[in-house]
């Protein structure tokens, strides 16, 4: 008998927050309304996401992760908790908190216990190592200060 091809489905969560099927959403995971979760992302449990988020396919968002409103977590973006895995000890993690309006680009990293301020920007491919101050943009790996996000979107609406 032929396997048949995944297909994507879209899977209602209320206020407007849809999931795209096959994903993973873990228990006491709080989906604001009108966000999305991409197909093949993982979200971990206990994990908080604000309204209006955009988290594309195959993110994974570790545990007790909180995502603050209007965040854009990009494809195959890795937010970890455990410094030192597999420590198998969740009173030694270090959940990571993103700020409001900030941007991960595809295929990022942020590393346990490093967040993101409010209006930032960690450009594709980086690597986070060490918080990420509000309203700037940093890039590479590991990440470093590229721009300011007002120089960012200026730049942006140039294009």
């Amino acid at each position: 008998m032929p396997q048949q091809p995944l297909a994507g489905e879209r899977i209602d969560l209320g206020d407007g927050a849809v999931a795209w099927w096959p994903c993973h959403i873990g228990k006491e995971t709080i989906v604001g309304p009108n966000s999305s979760i991409g197909a093949l992302a993982h979200v971990g449990q206990q994990v908080s996401i604000g309204e209006d988020c955009k988290i594309q396919g195959t993110a994974y968002i570790a545990d007790r992760s909180v995502l603050g409103k209007n965040v854009f977590v990009g494809p195959n973006a890795t937010l970890l908790n455990d410094r030192y895995p597999p420590s198998g000890d969740s009173t030694k993690w270090a959940p990571i908190h993103i700020g409001d309006h900030a941007v991960l680009g595809g295929n990022v990293t942020v590393i346990a216990g490093c967040n993101v301020g409010e209006g930032s920007v960690l450009g594709a491919g980086s690597v986070l190592t060490k918080d990420l101050p509000a309203g700037e943009v940093w890039v590479g790996n590991p990440a470093s200060f590229l721009m300011t996000r007002k120089e960012y979107n200026n730049k942006q609406e140039a294009i």
